[in-house]
């Protein structure tokens, strides 16, 4: 649609005032990046972003990343003015207790939010994720002349965002992958928080992103619409990932701040506000106006939307008609509800002294459950014969293939973690990553934002102690165990055999309002007699008793996690032959115990039983609050070392021997 040049400026300081409005009535935030790149989100949001306003959950919309997170007032005024569910006040509350517009964008606080950013990088590589799991939706289910999966990913990307690492993993494989729904826009306004990016940052990077296999694309003023209109464009009509190198001025209009660093982080201040408006004609006063016809302009957006939305609902329906069993198997996914009685096509293990690793039982389910819940999709960070990943009957994403399940991240465990986020942002499939556990370090920073965006992603963290064994110290994970502990709303789970394995993963894929992790085994776990002791689906409460052995009241809590669950069971035994009174507990998981009733806890841990071992192979930190003041703890508080599994556990006193001489000795037994 054809607009006056005059609607369409002065709807572009709309853009750029109302952010700066919102940051000094905060007087916190940042205003350069909506000031400058206020262009680029008009021309994205007005010309090419399939939206509907009514329904921020449209399954079928673009999706848009602002990977700059710290210029959320950007986001927030075009939401405002497209007609979210985003009002006036809301901006006026920017970085305000209780209001919907925090100082970063945050998924599922406000309406049309697709991505938690801030964190630089992050936002460009959730991207990528996005477009990945388009690429394989569409693959699976659109039919000739029946494209019910078509959308592209936009983002606006920042300097910041490229000279982080993830950006360049997530990039690497983006261009490898050929995802040509993937437009990012990028903010190129040479400065940040130090000033120049010459400081830094000075390498040519249009031949960086044309050497990652993207089409890099060129827009020498970042306030032509006309030319940004044309880049996107042609960005569609490449099969590759298009860069639109972007040439902006941070902070725009701001008489002394524009193009400096000030203008990055900082409220312009009254005056300097005030002088950027009269210079560009706009209103000084009111604050946060807004011209009756730009709102017009903006706010066709709802019907434009509703018409799409209705015209993608009428050929979803003729979908669904012609192709019945996809029919329904999409609506299931866009409703994110879970196949019917797929929990009782299951194996269980049967008993067996010898077993197997945790990590191999975990193989065996991904394979049960990709055939009983077909939206399950992942991979490793290049590990997957020791992560035991691979789906057996399908193959692997790759360009050509997107259909393939198996997602091959290469050597990038950041990156993988911020894509699997990405394909949860995107809803539709239940992505897992996996590595080993030691290098959850690479991986952190997304797992805590899929915890505080209430994702439904799934890791897999293999390898989980000193039992990597030769590998020595630098494989050997202690404290990531209670790093993990300690992410709000995130659950881990370290199952002690294949039956519990089943159970973490039975969690994981129910569970949707968070990440999972699964810590597994390298070394092969006994597969408990559950005829024996209480069934593996304990695991669900995250602590349960796996037997009292004795003839009375327990005297000793024994209680453990993963491998070391066989080692208090070993010793419970010999201990209770002896005549000492024992209670068994299988600690998987912390944080499901946690939302367990003081009732349930306290029928776990009783408190007249003040006798309590811990044994984890894994930093102590944390145990205290379960074993209580007169409790001992089994556990590493030091790097391991390079020797054979076997031996490294004897050395460090994870023996049933050591278990029993502790108990003993808390008793006052010999």
């Amino acid at each position: 649609m054809e607009h006056s040049n005059s609607l369409q400026e002065k709807a572009i300081n709309t853009i750029r005032f109302l952010s700066a409005d919102g940051v000094q009535q905060a007087n916190s935030g940042h205003p350069g990046l909506p000031m400058g790149a206020a262009a680029i989100a008009y021309t994205i949001w007005t010309r090419h972003l399939n939206i509907n306003p009514s329904n921020p959950n449209w399954f079928n919309r673009d999706r848009f990343i602002l990977s700059g997170g710290h210029g959320s007032m950007l986001l927030y005024t075009m939401l405002y003015l497209s007609g979210y569910k985003v009002t006036l006040d809301d901006l006026k509350q920017f970085r305000q207790w209780g209001s919907i517009t925090p100082g970063h964008p945050e998924y599922g606080m406000t309406p049309g939010v697709d991505v938690t950013t801030g964190p630089l990088g992050q936002g460009f590589a959730n991207g990528v994720g996005m477009a990945m799991a388009e690429a394989h939706l569409s693959s699976i289910f659109n039919k000739p002349g029946y494209n019910v999966i078509d959308h592209y990913t936009y983002a606006i990307v920042t300097d910041g965002d490229l000279m982080e690492g993830v950006s360049s993993e997530a990039a690497s494989l983006a261009g490898h992958l050929k995802l040509g729904k993937l437009i990012y826009c990028y903010d190129n306004n040479h400065i940040s928080i130090e000033g120049s990016t010459d400081v830094a940052f000075t390498e040519d990077r249009g031949k960086r992103f044309e050497a990652y296999g993207w089409q890099v694309l060129h827009v020498n003023d970042g306030n032509n619409v006309e030319l940004i209109d044309q880049k996107i464009n042609e960005a569609k009509k490449d099969p590759r990932p298009s860069i639109i190198i972007c040439d902006t001025q941070i902070g725009f209009g701001l008489p002394t701040r524009q193009n400096t660093s000030k203008a990055h982080g900082e409220p312009p201040g009254e005056e300097e506000l005030a002088a950027a408006k009269q210079k560009m004609g706009y209103p000084v006063e009111p604050k946060f106006y807004v011209d009756i016809d730009v709102l017009k302009h903006f706010r066709q957006a709802i019907d434009s939307g509703q018409k799409k939305e209705n015209e993608w609902s009428a050929l979803l329906s003729k979908y669904q008609g012609s192709f019945p069993d996809q029919g329904r198997e999409l609506e299931r996914r866009i409703a994110g509800k879970l196949p019917a009685k797929w929990e009782e096509s299951i194996p269980v293990f049967p008993a067996d002294p010898k077993g197997m690793a945790s990590r191999a039982s975990s193989g065996k389910v991904i394979n049960t459950l990709s055939s009983l819940i077909p939206e399950l999709i992942g991979g490793s960070a290049d590990l997957a014969p020791s992560n035991n990943t691979w789906i057996h009957n399908s193959q692997a994403f790759q360009p050509g293939s997107y259909q393939g399940k198996n997602l091959q991240f290469g050597v990038r465990e950041h990156a993988m973690s911020s894509i699997l986020n990405g394909m949860a942002y995107h809803k539709g499939l239940i992505p897992y990553g996996a590595t080993f556990l030691t290098f959850f370090d690479y991986c952190h920073p997304a797992l805590r934002l899929a915890a505080l965006s209430h994702l439904q992603s799934i890791w897999v963290f293999t390898h989980d102690s000193i039992g990597v064994g030769e590998d020595g110290p630098t494989h050997q994970p202690i404290e990531h165990v209670s790093v993990l502990r300690a992410i709000p709303n995130l659950v881990s789970i370290r199952p002690s055999d294949a039956n519990e394995v089943i159970e973490a993963w039975k969690s994981a894929v129910k569970r949707k309002n968070g990440p999972t992790v699964l810590v597994l085994t390298r070394q092969n776990l006994p597969t408990i007699d559950r005829t024996v002791y209480h069934p593996a689906d304990g695991l669900q409460k995250g602590a349960y008793v796996l037997a009292d052995l004795g003839k009375g009241t327990p005297e000793i809590i024994l209680m453990a996690t993963g491998s070391e669950v066989s080692l208090i069971i070993e010793a419970g035994q010999e201990l209770a032959a002896e005549g000492i009174n024992v209670r068994l507990v299988s600690f998987p998981s912390w944080q499901l115990f946690a939302e367990q009733d003081q009732a349930y806890k306290e029928s776990v841990f009783p408190k007249s039983v003040k006798y309590r071992i811990v044994v984890e192979a894994a930093s102590s930190f944390g145990w205290e609050r379960w074993v209580g003041d007169h409790g001992r703890m089994i556990t590493i508080d030091h790097y391991g070392a390079s020797a054979p599994a076997s031996r490294l556990f004897k050395e460090f006193g994870f023996t049933k021997e050591n278990i029993i001489a502790t108990a003993k000795d808390m008793l006052g037994k010999k």
